[in-house]
């Protein structure tokens, strides 16, 4: 009896985590959206009223933030699949021995804390930063109006979230066989021809989920924000803080996070309608007339759209590494003040300062245990999830498998509300429990997704040789199920606790005086006084990410993290 049961078992602990971490976080921003007016030692459960709702809407300055908001996730959405489409086709044709090291160099930006890559954008950007000493060289410029304006954020969230639409188009063309490409060329069509009519209309589905990624994650952004913005430039999820943090006003920022979230949803559905009009084969529809090009234009675009497709390569691949380079240089500089880009010289004092001075070494601490704890505690609940999908079939488990991945399509502010709430009513709770239920929330479909594959690679006929043998259930699992799956567990530890070690977004909601992280720290400081020992704390943090994907490496090539 307990055998048939035995896949919903196993569903269970990541289900009810989820259930209370994250469903239940959500829920009170619901409620708290409902309130007539904003109350922080009020009941939770009020009479629902649209009272804020009416207020956000009928606010000129919120409207014209929702709508700039929204225009800045497409706009970055749009650079983020320009720039990210010729870089996953570069990635698929790297020569397999070289294939590991163009991963880790799409890997570390997206591992890497977004305050970090933030900061070197600054650098990249400022009036004395690389841009302007470069076009100095040739006579041009300086350009001193390329920082706190909407581009600049773009370019910054660009550089965020661009290795999501990277690994989304990288794992569809890498499954797509080369023949049906050579089928096309074999036929006469050209090389941008076989392009647009075979490999591009195959990348459909990646495309459609990066772009869904990176457009719902863009729209509740704020650090980059904040720190690119200058005051000058507002988003909702720089909204929705403010409300929630400095003015204590729940209600509102619950309204304008689940608005930002409606909004995001219908886009989402949006894609997900025009790339199945753009996909009539999966529904076995007949296909459009397709475009067509005079001889002569398809000759020129032979001849340019090599030229092309490198220069993305060369900016996508600039906008993601010289960032955190100009960081761990500027680690060095022996500036005056952090916000001066210029070299003056080499120096080693603010490493000096940041291992001398307590208030870092004490951040680093939390972050190590609050990272650890998560990871230990979603390793132990998505491996038995893991086992569900993957060997047992029950009513539901494709619904509970959508709602296991969620918590990558709703925002992270939201969450971060709700949570912050449930710890004012639940003031036993110690804030760092809160913190770590958020990040296993954070982690788990990551987690979820590295271990399922690991499982799908056990070799059942051990575990049947074993249980042959004698070998009971206990034994079968110690001697021969964990050992298969020690890579995929050393894998998805190393990526969970990464992901929880360099998170900002949500933890800055929960933090306080006693708890307060590393990347939050460092994001404080950049935000009022930008001292030159953040970069050097920095450059710390991206030499444990890269010493973490080295040992992941040895592990397994991180070329196979896309099967994961």
């Amino acid at each position: 009896m307990l055998a048939r049961w035995k896949g919903q078992i196993l569903a269970t602990p990541v289900t009810l985590w989820l259930l209370l971490a994250f469903a239940a976080p959500l829920a009170v921003v619901v409620l708290l959206s409902l309130h007539e007016y904003a109350d922080p030692f009020g009941p939770l459960f009020l009479p629902p009223s649209l009272a804020q709702f009416q207020l956000v809407l009928g606010d000129g300055f919120y409207v014209r933030v929702l709508v700039e908001t929204l225009l800045l996730g497409a706009g970055v959405t749009l650079l983020s699949a320009i720039l990210g489409f010729p870089l996953a086709l570069w990635l698929v044709r790297v020569p397999s021995k070289w294939r590991a090291l163009a991963f880790m160099v799409i890997l570390i930006p997206l591992l890497t804390n977004v305050v970090v890559r933030s900061l070197g954008v600054v650098l990249l950007l400022a009036p004395d930063g690389l841009i302007n000493g470069v076009l100095g060289l040739v006579g041009i410029g300086p350009f001193n109006g390329m920082l706190y304006n909407h581009v600049a954020v773009a370019i910054a969230l660009a550089q965020v979230f661009m290795p999501f639409i990277v690994l989304a188009l990288y794992d569809v063309l890498q499954g797509t066989s080369p023949r049906v490409y050579e089928a096309a060329t074999s036929l006469g069509a050209s090389p941008t021809m076989a392009f647009w009519t075979v490999r591009f209309p195959l990348a459909f589905p990646g495309l459609r989920a990066g772009i869904i990624v990176v457009f719902l994650m863009a729209t509740t952004a704020y650090v980059s924000a904040k720190l690119l913005g200058g005051g000058r430039v507002w988003t909702t999820g720089m909204l929705v803080w403010q409300e929630a943090i400095s003015n204590l006003n729940s209600p509102t920022a619950s309204a304008l996070a689940l608005l930002m979230t409606f909004a995001s949803l219908a886009f989402a559905a949006l894609v997900g309608w025009g790339f199945a009009k753009l996909m009539p084969w999966q529904s076995l529809k007949p296909r459009g007339p397709t475009l067509t090009l005079p001889v002569w234009a398809m000759r020129l675009l032979d001849l340019i759209a090599p030229i092309v497709s490198r220069l993305l390569v060369a900016c996508a691949l600039g906008l993601l590494i010289l960032p955190l380079i100009l960081v761990c240089i500027q680690s060095v500089n022996n500036v005056p003040q952090g916000t001066s880009a210029a070299w003056k010289g080499f120096t080693l004092r603010w490493y000096e300062l940041v291992f001398t001075q307590g208030g870092y070494t004490e951040s680093f601490v939390v972050s190590v245990q609050l990272a650890l704890a998560a990871t230990g505690f979603a390793l132990a609940i998505s491996l038995p999830a893991a086992f569900a999908l993957t060997r047992f079939r029950f009513p539901g488990i494709s619904a509970l498998s959508m709602f296991w991945t969620l918590p990558l399509s709703l925002p992270g502010v939201a969450i971060g509300i709700g949570m912050l709430r449930l710890l004012q009513l639940f003031y036993t709770v110690p804030t760092f429990v809160g913190l770590m239920a958020l990040h296993v929330v954070l982690v788990i479909p990551f987690s979820i997704s590295l271990l399922v594959a690991s499982v799908q690679q056990l070799d059942r006929a051990q575990e049947e040789a074993a249980q042959s043998l004698g070998a009971d259930g206990i034994r079968r699992f110690v001697l021969i199920v964990i050992p298969g799956l020690m890579p995929g567990l050393v894998a998805s530890g190393i990526m969970a606790f990464l992901m929880s070690f360099g998170e900002v977004t949500v933890t800055s909601f929960l933090t306080n005086a006693r708890t307060t992280t590393l990347p939050v720290r460092i994001y404080a400081e950049a935000t009022f006084v930008l001292e030159p020992t953040v970069y050097a704390v920095s450059a710390s943090m991206m030499l444990v990410t890269l010493l973490a994907l080295v040992v992941m490496n040895r592990v397994f090539s991180v070329d196979r993290l896309h099967v994961r």
